[in-house]
C-alpha cells in the first residue's frame, strides 16, 4: 500500500470535505481539489502546530548542548536519539498501519541511504556543530539547506526557480560573512563552522530525497525506518556496549535561570520525545493544515528562538553586526524558501497546476529533523 502525504495549496474559503494529513485524495478527483484549500478555522490550528514545533526544535538544541557538556559524547547522543525515535515512529506505525511496516528490496536501499545522509550525518553534524559554536549561529549556516536545495533543482534538475533566488543568495551569504565575520580572520571555531555547513548540505539531501521516499509511503513510516537505519549506522560505529549508561544518573545542573538540577537520562528523553517526535509530529498536523511552504516559513523561528534561548540560558550572545547579519541570511532562506514554489491556486486551477502543487515536497523547508 502507498501512501503519501497529500499536496496542499493556498488558503482559500472554507470546504466541507476533512483532509487525511496521512494520505492523498485521488489525483484529479473532487476532493483532490477540495483539498487544495485551506479552512480559515484551520489556518489559527496550523499556525500554532507550526509555532510550536520550532519552539520544541529551538529548545532541543540547548538541551542538546546542555547534555553534551555533561558526559555524553555526539556519537552517543546521535546514537540514542536516533535508536529511541525509531522505535516511538515504527510503533506508531504498527498501530496505524501495520501493512506498512513491509519493505520492498528497492525501498531498503533508498531508506538506508537516506538514513545514513538525511538523518545521520545531520544530526551528528549538527551536534559537532553545537559543541563548537553559538546554538544560533550553527542553526543559522544548517539553515542555508532550502538554498542549497533551490540551486539543485535549478543546475542539476534543470527546473525553474523564480529570480528571487539570485537575491536570496546574495542576502544569504553576504549575511553569513557578517556572522562570521571573516574579515576578522574568521572569528567562528573552523571545525564547527565546517560541521555546521556540512549539516546543512546534509540537510538539504534530507529534503530532496524527502520528496521522493513520500511518493512511495507515508512520512512517519518512512522517517522511522530511516531513523532505524541511522541508529544502526551509529550502533557499528560505537557499540551499544560502550554506551555510557552509568553516566545517565548522574545529576546535571541547569543553565541560566533554570533552578536545580535533573539527572541526565531525563535530557536524552527530552531529546527523543520533546526534541524530536513530537515537533515531527506537529510539523506533519500543520503542513495539513498551512501547506509546506507556510509551515517552512514559521519553521524560521527555529534559528532565532534557539539564539535568545542560548543567550538567555547559556549566556551566548551576538555582537550587534552578528545580529545584523542573521536578519539577512533569514531573509535570504526565505527568498530562496518561496523561489521554487508552485504559486498561489484555487480550486478551478487546470489540471498542470494541479500536478505542479503535486510537485511541492510535504517536507517544509524550514524545519531541521
Amino acid at each position: 500500500m502507498r501512501r503519501v502525504l497529500p499536496p496542499y495549496g493556498s488558503m482559500g474559503p472554507c470546504v466541507p470535505t476533512p483532509v487525511d494529513p496521512l494520505q492523498r485524495p485521488d489525483r484529479g478527483s473532487r476532493t483532490h481539489r477540495q483539498s487544495l484549500v485551506t479552512k480559515p478555522s484551520h489556518i489559527s490550528s496550523g499556525v500554532l502546530l507550526a509555532v510550536a514545533a520550532a519552539v520544541l526544535f529551538a529548545v532541543n538544541g540547548i538541551i542538546s548542548k546542555v547534555a553534551l557538556q555533561h558526559g555524553i559524547s555526539s556519537l552517543e547522543l546521535v546514537s540514542a536519539r536516533s535508536a529511541g525515535t525509531a522505535v516511538i515512529l515504527l510503533g506508531i506505525t504498527a498501530l496505524k498501519d501495520p501493512a506498512t511496516l513491509r519493505v520492498s528490496r528497492r525501498e531498503l536501499g533508498f531508506m538506508a541511504l537516506y538514513g545514513l545522509t538525511g538523518i545521520a550525518m545531520v544530526q551528528w553534524l549538527y551536534f559537532v556543530a553545537i559543541q563548537r559554536m553559538p546554538v544560533g549561529i550553527a542553526l543559522l549556516f544548517e539553515y542555508t539547506a532550502p538554498l542549497m536545495v533551490a540551486l539543485w533543482v535549478r543546475f542539476v534538475q534543470k527546473q525553474p526557480v523564480k529570480s528571487r533566488l539570485w537575491l536570496g543568495l546574495a542576502c544569504a551569504l553576504g549575511g553569513l560573512a557578517l556572522v562570521a565575520q571573516f574579515w576578522k580572520g574568521m572569528t567562528l571555531d573552523p571545525v564547527g563552522l565546517i560541521s555546521a555547513l556540512g549539516a546543512g548540505a546534509a540537510l538539504a539531501s534530507y529534503y530532496l530525497m524527502g520528496e521522493h521516499g513520500q511518493r512511495e509511503r507515508d512520512p512517519i513510516s518512512l522517517m522511522g525506518f530511516s531513523f532505524g537505519f541511522s541508529a544502526m549506522l551509529w550502533a557499528i560505529v560505537s557499540p551499544w556496549p560502550a554506551f555510557p549508561f552509568t553516566r545517565l544518573p548522574r545529576a546535571v545542573d541547569l543553565p541560566g535561570i533554570l533552578p536545580g538540577s535533573v539527572p541526565l537520562w531525563l535530557l536524552v528523553l527530552w531529546i527523543i520525545v520533546l526534541g524530536t517526535v513530537a515537533p515531527f509530529l506537529l510539523v506533519l498536523f500543520a503542513v495539513a493544515r498551512l501547506g509546506p511552504a507556510r509551515v517552512g516559513l514559521i519553521g524560521m523561528l527555529e534559528p532565532v528562538g534557539a539564539g535568545i534561548i542560548a543567550w538567555i540560558l547559556l549566556g551566548e550572545s551576538l555582537r550587534a553586526i552578528q545580529i545584523v547579519g542573521t536578519v539577512i541570511v533569514l531573509v535570504g532562506i526565505v527568498l530562496a524558501e518561496t523561489a521554487r514554489q508552485a504559486g498561489e491556486h484555487l480550486p478551478d486551477q487546470d489540471e498542470t497546476s494541479t500536478r505542479d502543487i503535486e510537485r511541492t515536497s510535504p517536507l517544509p523547508k524550514g524545519m531541521a529533523p
